[in-house]
């Protein structure tokens, strides 16, 4: 791809939560767009004159095609098919001729409009874009009406649009989208605070059950779909990595004279990164890094095991850390004598490896002027800054291209943490430079280097007290101990006032409340590389906090749902998902007969409120068998509910995994796992029945593809309790998740 063919696709267009501007394709900065759209610039075509340019994120082709452009990176979850949905509802454009493209990276353009930057995260992506996608499908609806109106010579309150055509009754005249592209772009920009959009009642895509198909399914089944490791550019070179063994490891030397003897070895080179080795293709790249031989510096690396790392966290957890939440006398409450009965638990939480089915893949080309990448990009805004740094060049010389991305789970997160080392950004910009401008390169992992090389879930330690009174729980106080990922990253303004608040999302707003009560937390320093996993805090807060309610909830003779309900009060959406799923399960009581019990767990993060109940049985050799779960879900308006049942079944099967298998360990600083033979993900058999009940809510739309994970291993260990396990320790071989419950 030419640097003229990457300026004519970037576009700038403007937008504010309440106004609209509607741009065109210019290849200027973003700071000139902004003021040319602010000089009120119109809609305008492009494509050899056959496409309508409505605005920033709709494009209408003369045969009629729909072209949405998704500021959001499609990384399995949907997004291309919710943003899609948005613009069509509006647009009432016709299903079937809908097509979604990765919109460019550019901040002003297509930021996130509740993070403030381009990027995917945080279950934010419809929560942020269903106002704006709306606008944008009624924008270019009302230009289409307009030139309809104008070529026919009618009124345009005339005139109806249902599924891509536009009709006038009166004069028996109809024709579709494509017609009117050319005089729509002749047409100024409507105010977008005058158009009206669809009531509820009138939606025909948005909320309906079996309603719009997936828009990439087609591609994905049938193997057309492009991804980062279908990447083959003309004269590219495929490169793969040599970085430390042990987290913070510095390269000293090394021998590369066999790898070089190899056909199809281009050059072996070190990086900022490490050592790279450059090829024609995968296999050679792959086969030469095992001939390369190279001594580290390791007198600045982690050295230690997990257990030393988890005795850390345990001895700074024995007093309570920064306050992140308090009401009441939470100490006096738990003093001796002041109470019945103090209750005490503790929770461990590992390491764990995102390990989407597609390992980190990308290509770039740095031509010693401007740069050029292709990947699945899930943080536009963070990594073309980090590459203008790294290449020293101004961001808008930066271009990225956003391709599908096989699964994420937070691992396309590029934190840019100067402390902890480059992930796949800077590792693709150091391997550039160290060939020399004018070589693009195909950086390449596998899944050895995906499971070895860092970016985990961080390591946590929840400390619980609890005090009864007359059978009532009275004091609550939550102590977590643990690495932040947020410290000394993009992401550091996460951390106010000596609290980072993803450590504490899901445990200082408990949906419960006691009469006294404290969530406080230690960040720990550390070595090893660590980033936000899929339900980001809530993957460790919402298995700890609902384990320890159930567990206070059977010592005071409570039952798990009737008990948690009596608690929240303060919480009417939490209290009304766990009605909900209590119904759907025909809930009474934990135990269901046959030798299963049910268990339960509630929470609410990014938004939205989720509750499970869960059905298991001890199967052989002492095997924990799942065998239903039933989730209720209050998202807000469900833009997709066939999108979203997947996403909480895929939530729901990601999370049990973690739960039953997953743990990345250390061994004097060596990782201990390397691939799915010992990062064990669940297997397609082991997965239970999943029931889905989506809570009816006219509330806006809230997130949804991490909501399956919070909630799913405390249900199952609340109802292995029930079976004489302890709810922190779920079985042996599997992995110890904590220690056993004491009092």
């Amino acid at each position: 791809m030419s640097n003229a063919d990457i300026h004519h696709s970037r576009r700038r267009f403007i937008i504010g939560a309440t106004a609209l501007v509607v741009g065109t394709w210019l290849p200027v900065k973003s700071s000139r767009a902004a003021q040319n759209l602010a000089n009120g610039a119109t809609p305008s075509l492009a494509g050899g004159n056959s496409r309508l340019h409505a605005n920033a994120f709709v494009q209408i082709d003369t045969d009629g095609t729909v072209t949405v452009l998704s500021k959001h990176t499609e990384v399995g979850q949907g997004i291309y098919t919710a943003m899609a949905t948005l613009v069509a509802e509006e647009l009432d454009a016709d299903w079937s001729k809908v097509h979604v493209e990765a919109a460019p990276a550019d901040t002003a353009v297509y930021k996130n409009l509740k993070m403030g930057i381009q990027g995917t995260g945080g279950s934010s992506s419809v929560a942020n874009a269903y106002m704006q996608m709306r606008q944008m499908g009624a924008v270019a609806r009302y230009l289409l009406i307009t030139a309809a109106a104008k070529q026919w010579h009618v009124p345009s309150g005339e005139l109806v649009v249902k599924e891509g055509i536009i009709s006038h009754e009166l004069s028996g005249r109809s024709g579709g989208f494509g017609e009117f592209v050319l005089t729509a772009a002749t047409l100024p920009s409507p105010d977008i605070s005058k158009l009206v959009l669809k009531k509820t009642e009138d939606f025909r895509l948005i909320g309906k059950v079996n309603g719009p198909h997936r828009v990439d399914s087609v591609q994905k089944t049938t193997g057309k779909a492009y991804f980062p490791q279908d990447i083959h550019e003309q004269g590219m070179l495929t490169v793969t990595l040599i970085k430390s063994p042990l987290f913070g490891g510095k390269l000293k030397s090394f021998s590369a004279d066999e790898a070089l003897r190899m056909p199809g070895v281009k050059d072996v080179r070190a990086t900022d990164s490490g050592v790279a080795i450059y090829a024609k293709d995968s296999w050679t790249a792959i086969e030469a890094r095992k001939k390369v031989k190279a001594e580290w510096d390791n007198s600045s690396a982690e050295t230690r095991s997990s257990e030393e790392i988890f005795a850390e966290m345990r001895k700074a957890a024995e007093n309570p850390g920064v306050i992140a939440a308090r009401n009441g006398n939470p100490l006096e409450a738990v003093a001796q004598g002041n109470s019945d009965k103090i209750i005490e638990a503790e929770y461990l939480f590992p390491y764990l490896a995102h390990a989407p089915m597609e390992p980190l893949t990308g290509y770039l080309l740095w031509d010693g002027d401007s740069v050029y990448a292709k990947y699945g990009c899930q943080i536009q805004t963070i990594d073309q800054i980090q590459l203008s740094k790294i290449f020293n060049i101004p961001v808008e010389k930066v271009t990225i291209e956003t391709v599908l991305a096989g699964g994420s789970f937070g691992r396309r997160i590029d934190l840019g943490n100067e402390f902890l080392g480059p992930d796949l950004a800077a590792d693709m910009a150091a391997v550039a430079k160290a060939i020399g401008p004018g070589q693009g390169i195909k950086l390449i992992s596998t899944r050895e280097d995906d499971i070895r090389g860092g970016w985990y879930r961080p390591m946590i330690l929840h400390k619980f007290r609890a005090a009864i009174r007359d059978n009532k729980i009275i004091a609550w106080m939550n102590t977590i101990s643990g690495h932040s990922f947020a410290a000394n990253s993009v992401f550091a303004a996460m951390i106010k006032d000596g609290v980072d608040r993803t450590m504490v999302e899901g445990s200082k707003e408990p949906p419960y409340s006691f009469e006294h009560f404290q969530c406080d937390a230690h960040i720990i320093p550390g070595k090893v590389p660590t980033s936000s996993l899929r339900s980001v805090g809530s993957t460790h807060s919402g298995h700890a906090v609902e384990s320890f309610i159930d567990q206070l909830l059977e010592m005071t003779g409570q039952d798990p749902v009737t008990g948690r309900l009596a608690l929240m009060e303060k919480a009417p959406r939490e209290a009304a998902v766990l009605k909900a799923v209590a119904a759907a399960a025909n809930w009474k009581g934990s135990d269901a007969g046959n030798g299963r019990m049910r268990g339960v767990g509630v929470a609410k993060a990014f938004g939205t409120s989720v509750a499970q109940i869960a059905e298991v049985s001890i199967g052989e050799a002492g095997i924990p068998k799942v065998h239903k779960i039933w989730c209720a879900v209050d998202c807000g308006v469900a833009v997709n509910p066939d999108v979203i049942k997947a996403q909480i079944e895929g939530g729901i099967g990601y999370g049990l995994g973690i739960a039953l298998y997953a743990n990345v360990s250390l061994n004097k600083g060596f990782v201990e796992q390397s691939n799915f033979n010992n990062y064990r993900p669940l297997r397609i058999n082991e997965m239970p029945e999943v029931e889905v009940i989506i809570v009816p809510s006219s509330e806006a739309p809230s997130g949804v593809g991490e909501l399956g994970v919070p909630t799913i291993a405390p249900a199952v260990g609340n109802a292995l309790a029930k079976l004489g396990r302890s709810r922190s320790t779920l079985s042996l071989p599997f992995h110890r998740l904590g220690t056993p419950d004491k009092a």
